[in-house]
């Protein structure tokens, strides 16, 4: 039995509530349970008000993990994104002490990060013997090196005119716009993964590229259009970044990359292709940053803190495995 991940605890009762529950899923929204309780417990100034006070920061790496998902749905990775939210965040600062108006601002943002996103794409595809991860390596040296040239080593750069970034860190109420967007993100990013033709062709590259390229998928534009869409949100992703930070510097972004496949693979994405969905990456992004935050607010160490996200993705990727083995023991004492 297996959730719509493909990873699965097996044995389990195919009551519908069972099915549902013991679903990779189904376990991360318990996760997510018990980690909310947890820096309930651990924090006192940890409530709804102050983690939507506090999320903002986080989320950006959120926006990161959707167009992840479909990369690692591929077989592939993307190790340059960091470094594309770094120079895409560079240049609209830039553009911004110009006195442009603030649509330019986020049309070079999105645009710097569309362009690194198409490098990627176009070399790629044109040199399929390439592996991914030195090709996006590679890349990743190079824009965050223009970024050092541009504002000198270890330099900095902030905004003058911060007036329409104030925008995109507006609320409703309580809850931030940027939470919004990441939720209307997910959403579409998971209709088209899970529903659409081109969810399936991206399903069917991972699964096997041979036999997809043999049955009419158009293999390298797929490809092409996901690498792109992966630069273009993170270009979305610097700007939520300078609008809370209201400038950029050459370790911005640092990371990232690391925190987006770690949403990704914890969510029950498969970083061998072919497997995964939308919503176990969502749901385990939140999980990642509750703890943050939570923690964060006791002043635990930034460190600490990747360290426990670490064992945590550790444990989430062998728990299917381990329940899975100590059901089949059981069943053999039975027997």
């Amino acid at each position: 039995m297996a959730g719509k991940s493909g990873r699965s605890i097996n044995n389990v009762p195919e009551s519908p509530v069972k099915k549902m529950i013991f679903s990779w899923e189904g376990i991360l929204v318990l996760l997510f349970i018990a980690v909310n309780i947890f820096c309930a417990m651990f924090s006192e100034y940890y409530n709804l008000s102050s983690l939507l006070r506090q999320m903002p920061v986080y989320l950006a790496e959120v926006f990161m993990m959707l167009p992840m998902a479909y990369i690692l749905v591929l077989g592939e990775i993307d190790i340059s994104v960091g470094a594309i939210v770094c120079l895409s965040a560079t240049m609209s600062c830039i553009v911004c002490n110009t006195n442009a108006p603030f649509i330019v601002v986020v049309i070079t943002a999105l645009g710097v990060g569309t362009i690194c996103g198409a490098v990627n794409g176009f070399i790629l595809t044109k040199f399929q013997e390439l592996p991914p991860m030195i090709v996006t390596l590679a890349t990743q040296i190079i824009f965050r090196g223009i970024s050092e040239i541009v504002l000198g080593s270890g330099g900095s750069i902030s905004m003058n005119d911060i007036e329409g970034l104030m925008v995109l860190g507006g609320k409703v109420g309580r809850i931030p716009y940027v939470l919004f967007l990441v939720l209307i993100l997910s959403v579409i990013f998971a209709i088209v993964l899970g529903k659409s033709t081109f969810g399936r062709r991206v399903y069917a590259i991972g699964t096997n590229r041979l036999t997809a390229y043999y049955s009419g998928v158009h293999v390298q534009k797929i490809r092409f259009i996901i690498y792109t869409i992966m630069g273009t949100v993170s270009g979305l992703c610097a700007l939520f970044l300078v609008s809370s930070s209201y400038g950029a510097n050459t370790t911005t972004g640092n990371g990232f990359e690391m925190d987006a496949i770690a949403m990704a693979v914890f969510g029950g994405i498969s970083s061998t292709g072919g497997k995964g969905n939308i919503a176990g990456g969502v749901i385990s992004a939140f999980i990642i940053v509750c703890l943050r935050v939570g923690l964060g607010q006791r002043n635990v160490n930034a460190q600490v803190i990747l360290l426990i996200i670490g064992l945590l993705l550790i444990a989430a990727v062998a728990l299917p495995n381990i329940i899975g083995n100590v059901k089949k023991a059981v069943s053999m004492k039975k027997n």
